[in-house]
């Protein structure tokens, strides 16, 4: 496996022609969360459990793990285990607010995301490589780089073919690692792992896999299908022997209906003016609005995130009376809620996301008495020209460089 195992940076990346898929798995994430907070902390044996005598560990950090301490053990066994183990309550709405930041940067990168839990996900960036100019590896690259960046997080990455081998890898790559398996190579990979690597082996059909002397994945696919039919079933002993030949023809399946559209900017220098804040705002609510009115939507609720530089973060909200796909109904209100909301402080990252989407089917309220000009058709205008010219071609000139002017 050791061949297969990049870093960020390195030298040279395996061939990732072919390998589409990516896993995306955060590393010991709700302890993660936690240990932003607490730095101390970082080195010594942690987990996440609410510490009663009937208490179960939700997550355990790496230093935890080595003494055999694992999620869903009865916190009493990790204790007795690890006697100098550190347990932190769970904080209520973290992990969710950290998991839909991390799966904005995935959704930045392609629409085909298909999360399996709040801290790991699948992503098809077949469309998104000519677009971004970059592989697949690259890509994976980057999601890394910005979750440490932005949330103060690491996770692995697995890249393949198909996402059976995507997930395996990710694994492998734990913590904070990339492997890649070359599509040519898929078999040289799988083959020598043992037979509960195959998904869906559980302790039982391993047992018996093992009984039958199947040991390793090359053992399973070398087997005839009608001997796993046999002795598995037809299902299961067909869905063995298409994972142990490097077969799985599922594809990536994003959810259903999306909830809300947001963007947000991590600083590399915390930011204190109120000024530059606003800015930024307006150059986020710029690409929120115009991601709403190129998948025809329009939301009724704004929100702004606000990270200051001790990671202590707060969400605002507040619902329009009409929804809205304009920039400038945006930042008005996002600019708004961090007048009103927000106390002042170094901050490490803002964001602005619309909620409560809908295609705007039923129509627009029509408003009366009104001397604004008519702000949407002026961004439409203004979307027309990015498409044609790029997306530098029009911009408020609040956003203008000094050099621009």
């Amino acid at each position: 496996m050791a061949r297969y195992r990049v870093t960020t940076g390195a030298a040279a990346l395996p061939d990732d022609t072919g390998c589409a898929i990516l896993h995306v798995d955060m590393d010991a994430f709700f302890v993660a969360c936690e240990l932003r907070t607490r730095p101390e902390l970082v080195d010594r044996p942690v987990v996440v459990s609410g510490g009663g005598p009937r208490s179960v560990v939700a997550a355990a950090n790496y230093p935890a793990r080595k003494f055999g301490v694992r999620s869903a053990m009865p916190f009493s066994t990790a204790k007795r285990l690890c006697p100098q183990l550190v347990c932190i309550q769970p904080t209520s709405g973290l992990y969710g607010e950290v998991s839909r930041g991390v799966m904005d940067i995935f959704r930045d990168l392609t629409p085909l995301v298909e999360p399996l839990s709040l801290d790991e996900a699948f992503l098809d960036v077949g469309g998104a490589l000519r677009r971004l100019g970059a592989t697949p590896a690259q890509l994976g690259a980057r999601i890394r780089e910005r979750v440490v960046a932005e949330h103060g997080i690491t996770c692995s990455v697995g890249v393949a073919r198909v996402k059976y081998v995507a997930k395996l890898a990710s694994g492998m790559a734990k913590p904070d690692g990339m492997v890649v398996v070359p599509a040519a190579e898929t078999l040289a990979f799988l083959h020598p792992l043992p037979v509960s690597a195959l998904w869906g082996v559980g302790q039982r059909t391993e047992e018996h896999l093992r009984q039958q002397g199947l040991h390793t994945i090359a053992d399973v696919a070398a087997a005839p299908p009608a001997r796993l039919r046999r002795s598995l079933g037809r299902a299961v002993g067909d869905h063995l022997w298409a994972l142990a030949n490097g077969h799985d023809d599922r594809a990536v399946v994003p959810e259903s209906a999306e909830k809300s559209i947001g963007a947000e900017r991590t600083f590399e220098v915390d930011l204190h003016s109120r000024a530059e804040l606003g800015l930024e705002l307006l150059r986020l609510a710029e690409r929120v609005g115009a991601t709403l009115r190129g998948r025809g939507l329009r939301g009724r609720t704004v929100s702004i995130k606000v990270r200051f530089a001790d990671f202590r973060t707060i969400t605002r909200a507040r619902t329009l009376f009409t929804a809205t796909d304009v920039a400038r109904d945006i930042h008005r209100t996002a600019v708004e809620l961090l007048a009103e909301h927000a106390p002042t402080g170094a901050v490490r990252l803002i964001g602005v996301r619309v909620e409560g989407l809908d295609t705007g089917e039923d129509g627009e309220q029509l408003q009366f008495a009104t001397a604004e000009p008519r702000w949407r058709d002026a961004e439409l205008a203004a979307d027309i020209a990015r498409s044609k010219f790029g997306a530098a071609a029009v911009r408020p000139a609040s956003l203008l460089s000094p050099r621009e002017e």
